[in-house]
C-alpha cells in the first residue's frame, strides 16, 4: 500500500514537472517572438500560418543531423540584427566554444554575406549585421567532434514573381536608381499677361479721311500687310497704312468715312510669347533672383516652364508683393492672357549620389521601401532616406546605384507580396 502511494506521488510529481517544463518552454518562445520587433522567429505574415519547420527552445529554426543540432535565430531587440546560434548534442546544450560555424547568405542579384562565429555566453554570435531584407538562401556549415555538418534552406520575405507579360499588362514600370538633385521650392501664384513689349498701336501718319478699313477685330495679320487706306486732307492723295508687326488685332477704333488726326486706330498684339507675372511676398523677395528655374501649371493643367527674367522694382501697394516676370512661349496660341497659374520657383538645388522617385515609395513593416526587380522576381528594399523634395528623395542606404526599381504601380507588388504571405520569419 505504501509502495503504491509512493509510486502515485512520484508519477504526479513527474507529470507536474514535465508540464512546467513545457509551459516554460512555450513561455520562453512566446517572449522571444514578441521581443523580436517583427515577430522575427515565429510570426508569419498577417492572415497566413507560420512556416512549417522544426523550432528550437529559443523559437529559432532547428537544423538536425543525427544527434547534432543547431538552432538559428536572428536577434534584433535594441541592437542591429545579428545571428545567435545555439548548439545541441543528443538534445542537450553544447558549450558554444566546441563548435566551429560559418553561414553564407545568397541574395537576389548575386550578393553574398559571409558570417563567422565566436562563443558568447551560451550561444555562437555572428560577426556582422544581418542587413535587411532578411530574404536569402542560407548555407550553414558546422564542425564538431571531428565531424562536418552542412545544411541549406531558403528564407525569403518581401519577394514575389510576376511574369513579364503580366507585369506589362498591369502597367508595372521600372526606373534605374542613380544620382539626382534635391531641390528647394518657393510656391507662387500668378497670371498670364500680354508682354507690353510685343504690342503696337497703329496710327495714320497724316490727317485725313479713312477710305477703307481692311482688317477686323481678332484677325491675325503679318508684318507689312495692309490695314487701311486714308485720303490725305492736304494732298487729297490716298496712302496705305500697313501692319508694323505680326500679331492679332486686339483693338479696332476706325470705320470707313471717319476722319483721323493721329489717334490710335488699331492695336496689334504678338501673342507668340507671354509674360507670367508671379506674386512674390516681400519676405521672400530676397530668395528670388533672375535666372532661377520655374515650374508652373495653368489651372487647366497646362504645364509651363521658364526662368525668372526680372523682378519688378515696385511692390504692389495692396498685397505688398513683388512681381517676378517669366517669359513663356505660346505655341499655337494655346495660352490665353488672363489665365491664372500656380507653381514653384526652384530656389536651391543639392546634388545627391543616389535618389529615387517619391512616387515609387511604399511601406513594408515599419520601413519605407521600394521594390527591386531581378528579371521576373521582385523583392523589397528597405531604405535609409535623406532629404526630399516634391519629386525625389535621397537614398543613403539600402539600395545600390544602378538598381532597377519599380516606379509605376509599385502598390501592385506590395499587394502581391502580402497576398502570398511572405513573412519575416527564420
Amino acid at each position: 500500500m505504501i509502495r503504491n502511494s509512493l509510486a502515485i506521488v512520484i508519477i504526479v510529481a513527474l507529470t507536474i514537472a514535465a508540464g512546467g517544463w513545457l509551459l516554460g518552454r512555450n513561455a520562453l518562445r512566446h517572449d522571444h517572438d514578441h521581443a523580436n520587433g517583427h515577430g522575427h522567429d515565429a510570426h508569419a505574415a498577417p492572415g497566413h500560418a507560420e512556416e512549417d519547420y522544426p523550432r528550437g527552445a529559443h523559437g529559432g529554426r532547428l537544423l538536425e543531423q543525427g544527434d547534432f543540432a543547431l538552432e538559428i535565430t536572428i536577434f534584433e531587440t535594441g541592437i542591429p540584427p545579428e545571428f545567435r546560434v545555439y548548439a545541441y548534442q543528443g538534445g542537450q546544450p553544447l558549450a558554444p566554444a566546441q563548435v566551429a560555424l560559418s553561414i553564407t547568405l545568397s541574395r537576389l542579384g548575386g550578393d553574398q554575406d559571409n558570417f563567422s562565429f565566436k562563443a558568447a555566453g551560451d550561444y555562437l554570435r555572428g560577426a556582422g549585421v544581418v542587413t535587411e531584407p532578411h530574404s536569402f538562401d542560407v548555407g550553414v556549415e558546422a564542425r564538431y567532434g571531428g565531424e562536418t555538418y552542412a545544411w541549406s534552406y531558403a528564407s525569403h520575405e518581401g519577394r514575389t514573381r510576376i511574369p513579364a507579360a503580366l507585369a506589362r499588362l498591369r502597367g508595372i514600370r521600372t526606373a534605374t536608381a542613380g544620382p539626382g538633385a534635391i531641390r528647394s521650392y518657393l510656391p507662387v501664384n500668378g497670371r498670364l499677361r500680354i508682354d507690353p513689349n510685343r504690342q503696337s498701336r497703329v496710327r495714320a501718319p497724316y490727317p485725313g479721311i479713312v477710305r477703307a478699313s481692311l482688317r477686323q477685330l481678332g484677325e491675325t495679320v503679318k508684318q507689312g500687310e495692309r490695314l487701311l487706306t486714308v485720303q490725305n486732307t492736304q494732298s487729297l492723295q490716298n496712302y496705305t497704312v500697313r501692319a508694323p508687326i505680326s500679331g492679332v488685332i486686339t483693338e479696332r477704333r476706325v470705320q470707313a468715312g471717319e476722319s483721323t488726326a493721329g489717334e490710335v486706330l488699331y492695336q496689334i498684339t504678338d501673342l507668340s510669347e507671354l509674360w507670367v507675372e508671379l506674386d512674390v511676398f516681400s519676405r521672400d523677395a530676397g530668395r528670388v533672383r533672375p535666372g532661377q528655374a520655374v515650374e508652373l501649371k495653368t489651372l487647366g493643367g497646362e504645364p509651363l516652364s521658364g526662368q525668372i527674367a526680372e523682378l519688378w522694382p515696385i511692390a504692389s501697394a495692396g498685397s505688398q508683393s513683388v512681381r517676378a516676370i517669366v517669359r513663356v512661349r505660346n505655341e499655337a496660341a494655346r495660352l490665353r492672357p488672363g489665365e491664372a497659374v500656380r507653381g514653384r520657383i526652384i530656389i536651391g538645388e543639392r546634388a545627391v549620389e543616389l535618389a529615387v522617385a517619391r512616387d515609387a515609395l511604399q511601406t513594408f513593416r515599419d520601413f519605407d521601401v521600394v521594390f527591386a526587380r531581378f528579371g521576373e522576381q521582385y523583392e523589397v528594399r528597405m531604405l535609409e532616406l535623406g532629404e526630399a523634395d516634391a519629386d525625389w528623395i535621397e537614398v543613403t542606404g539600402g539600395l545600390k546605384p544602378g538598381a532597377e526599381y519599380v516606379l509605376e504601380n509599385s502598390y501592385l507588388i506590395k499587394a502581391d507580396i502580402e497576398k502570398s504571405g511572405a513573412s519575416h520569419d527564420h
